[in-house]
């Protein structure tokens, strides 16, 4: 595509991106969870704008942010109460919910679907920037496939050149993509884990489901509901393969590897064990650290040229649901059984 000019703003010139995005461009700015790319998400053109500067299917759709919870009732036919308990308790934050779409939402956003993911950050920069412009469609600001961009230095790599604008918020704090459930069938169902658990989904509506595709790929011809749910994704240049097992199995198995430009992905208790290189997404238990440093980690790889990354299947309690369903589709399903 055709390189660009891209401006680099501080949190004071948010009023120059609102302009921007007014008008029909792309900008990238910071959430809670990762750097979206933001365009107004009641304008079709400029939605199928983001699809062309990460080079994403247009099969797979996008989530609306707003700024204040009363901004859904345009954008979706029913706001049902188990979707309002939802809000009460997590709003703003880096949930995102699914519910039918009404019909100013373009066909762009929603991959042709009958609903519409809806969200509300709480990074106080990305709301500024929606009260200022309009609800903002905006999935990861990264080429697609590749890692999610957790800080302003991911962004430019990866979209500099190819959008309008970046805003510069900083750091990322949760550094994974929203918990997205959706409220359109019959009972609630999760289709992506987050920063909010499926423990603290089901403590406020009861009953939730688990999408077979949360820890497995979708099946053949079935159309992905939300972000997140295609077969590899968040994935570096190097080969990532999971080994599950236990701990010492783990450090057993990747310390007999004779491989050159490997590394491994491990937790800061494992380092001083390890033969290889290595990079640590944080304790073997703060599961909530690993999903900060992800990303991060698995960009290091790449930028440290390596052509393999071992890494250990998380445990799935809590957010260490979601690194590892970031984890299994980094690796596109590769898992080696060690016990």
């Amino acid at each position: 595509m055709k390189r660009m000019k891209t401006l680099l703003l501080s949190p004071g010139e948010i009023p120059l991106a609102a302009e921007i995005i007014k008008k029909g461009g792309l900008v990238a700015m910071p959430t809670e969870t990762v750097y979206g790319l933001a365009a107004d998400a009641l304008n079709g053109q400029a939605v199928a704008n983001i699809f062309k500067a990460k080079g994403r299917p247009m099969d797979n759709p996008l989530i609306v942010h707003i700024s204040e919870v009363s901004q859904i009732y345009r954008l979706v036919r029913v706001f049902p109460e188990k979707a309002q308990l939802l809000a009460q308790r997590f709003w703003p934050g880096p949930l995102t919910i699914i519910l039918p779409k009404s019909d100013i939402i373009p066909a762009e956003v929603s991959a042709g679907l009958d609903t519409v993911a809806v969200r509300c950050p709480s990074d106080k920069n990305a709301r500024r920037l929606i009260e200022l412009s309009a609800p903002l469609a905006a999935p990861s600001a990264n080429l697609s496939g590749s890692p999610s961009p957790t800080t302003l230095r991911h962004v430019l790599a990866d979209m500099n050149g190819r959008i309008d604008a970046i805003i510069d918020g900083g750091d990322c704090e949760v550094g994974v993509e929203s918990t997205v459930i959706t409220l359109a069938g019959e009972k609630p169902r999760l289709l992506r884990p987050g920063g909010i658990t499926l423990e603290q989904l089901r403590e406020t509506v009861g009953e939730v489901e688990v999408d077979p595709a949360v820890m497995n790929p979708l099946k053949s011809g079935e159309k992905a509901a939300s972000p997140g749910m295609k077969y590899k994704h968040y994935s570096p240049k190097a080969d990532v393969v999971l080994l599950r097992g236990s701990r010492d199995s783990f450090i057993s198995f990747v310390n007999s590897v004779n491989e050159k430009k490997t590394a491994v992905l491990c937790y800061d208790e494992d380092m001083q064990r390890l033969e290889l290189p290595y990079i640590s997404i944080g304790g073997a238990e703060d599961y909530c650290t690993q999903a900060n440093r992800l990303f991060s980690a698995l960009r290091e790889a790449d930028e440290k040229g390596y052509d393999r990354v071992y890494a250990h299947c998380p445990d799935t309690q809590g957010v260490g649901l979601a690194v590892y369903n970031r984890m299994i589709r980094a690796a596109g399903f590769e898992v080696i059984e060690l016990e």
